[in-house]
């Protein structure tokens, strides 16, 4: 009793300190069945919030969804507060939209709780991560290379949405469950080690802590230190954007020659193309390259976003409808960023590839076959290949067609080129030609991620 105590105690102070919500907001909890939102149902109940409980089935475990949706629903009838559940098809939604699972998902749910909060005056949507959550985003952010603002992990309050179990971890969670009965479900696809954040989270974690018995509580104050030094580069960037980054309708100039030259040009330049535009930080360093040594005409692109180096300025605008987005893959790139979705380089020999048949989202190409520079860019009209396990040339937009694939996927489709020829339609079908052989010695294995 004395931790569920010291618990609820923890998350009403939490609550208040930070203004997450008052006794008289009203607020939306987002529910799965997980032992996280089942312990906040259990938290902000006993703290006498009004709240309402919504529910996502995504359709995508079967019948471990549908009990999900039954016990949650079961939990908030027994409190006596609203229950709302909504069946998504998810499947059908990345057919339609070509996103992954991930991405698919989330727009789904944000958007349907946005919804019930003007529908039904929530002015609080809480989520129930928690600072295990946080920690597993700054190793995923850091992998990723996504710089200082990928490391502040999550924060705890954004718009309507909030977090108040930030201030504890996973297994004092899961102890409170257990004292205080809980019901809660079990994802199977938590134990998966085909997603990132679970590698991060079954092997690395535990790793670390191994060799650091406080390593939660010292993730804790890193976080919070990077966090605040973000929002003193933040703040000081609004200062620095005024004086350098004129505004033209769509076309956005940064003069880099108003940068004050006491502050890391490089920097400075990545903190406005990631901020305002949605540069990765590959790209940016390959900009600032161009910049160093004068070039002008190539093209660099964020997934909403093109920019150009000219007369020492870059210059920023909306990426054209009719815009190819082609970008060059010389052979010591690491990754390339097609579209909503990005690309992994790895070389190696043959031998260590285990099986050929990797799925539609990974391609093992004969590396000796390839000319480079390879490029990659949009798909166009015209284009024709020869599919893999298959001796004719098929026009692209044909298999497009066949494959049923929608406009909207079709213009985010991209291919990957060498010389004449397309070596890979990106995420669907290897070229035929460039496929590995008896004879091949090398190869080069492409991972897609969807952004």
């Amino acid at each position: 009793m004395k931790e569920g105590l010291y618990l609820l105690d923890e998350f009403e102070k939490y609550v208040a300190d930070n203004e997450l919500f008052t006794h008289e907001d009203k607020v939306l909890l987002t529910v799965s069945g997980g032992v996280d939102s089942m312990v906040l149902m259990s938290l902000t109940a006993a703290a006498g919030y009004r709240f309402g409980v919504a529910h996502c089935n995504f359709q995508l475990r079967g019948k471990e969804s549908e009990e999900d949706e039954m016990l949650v629903e079961r939990e908030a009838r027994r409190l006596g507060v609203e229950f709302f559940n909504k069946r998504f098809d998810t499947t059908g939604e990345m057919e339609r939209t070509g996103e992954s699972m991930e991405m698919a998902a989330r727009r789904l749910r944000y958007a349907w709780f946005k919804e019930l909060c003007d529908e039904h005056g929530y002015t609080v949507i809480a989520i129930a991560h928690h600072i295990n959550d946080s920690i597993e985003t700054f190793f995923i952010n850091m992998l990723r290379g996504t710089g200082l603002r990928g490391l502040t992990g999550i924060t705890n309050h954004v718009g309507r949405i909030v977090r108040p179990l930030m201030f504890t971890n996973r297994k004092d969670i899961h102890d409170y469950a257990v004292a205080h009965r809980i019901p809660f479900r079990e994802d199977s696809s938590n134990r998966s080690t085909k997603y990132l954040r679970n590698k991060v989270r079954i092997g690395l974690v535990p790793m670390l802590r191994e060799i650091t018995p406080q390593f939660t509580t010292i993730m804790r104050r890193n976080i919070s230190r990077l966090s605040q030094a973000q929002d003193f580069i933040t703040s000081s960037m609004e200062i620095i954007k005024r004086d350098v980054i004129d505004h033209a309708g769509d076309l956005h100039t940064i003069r880099v020659r108003n940068i004050n030259e006491r502050l890391p040009r490089n920097f400075v330049i990545y903190e406005i193309l990631s901020s305002e535009y949605g540069f990765k930080g590959d790209v940016v360093d390959a900009l600032c390259h161009s910049l160093d040594s004068d070039a002008t005409g190539r093209r660099f692109y964020s997934r909403e976003w093109v920019a150009v180096v000219d007369r020492g300025d870059i210059v920023v605008e909306p990426i054209a409808q009719d815009d190819d987005c082609e970008v060059v893959v010389e052979r010591n790139t690491i990754r390339s960023y097609a579209g909503g979705s990005v690309l992994y380089f790895q070389y190696c020999d043959v031998d260590f590839i285990d099986s050929l048949d990797q799925g539609e989202h990974v391609a093992i190409i004969d590396v000796d076959k390839l000319q480079f520079p390879l490029r990659l860019r949009r798909w166009r009209e015209g284009d024709w290949f020869i599919p893999f396990g298959m001796s004719g040339r098929k026009k692209l937009s044909d298999y497009l067609i066949d494959k049923k694939i929608s406009m909207a996927q079709k213009n985010r489709q991209f291919v990957l080129q060498s010389a004449d020829d397309i070596v890979w339609v990106v995420g669907r079908r290897l070229d035929d030609r460039y496929a590995v052989t008896k004879r091949t010695e090398r190869v080069l294995r492409i991972i897609q991620e969807t952004l």
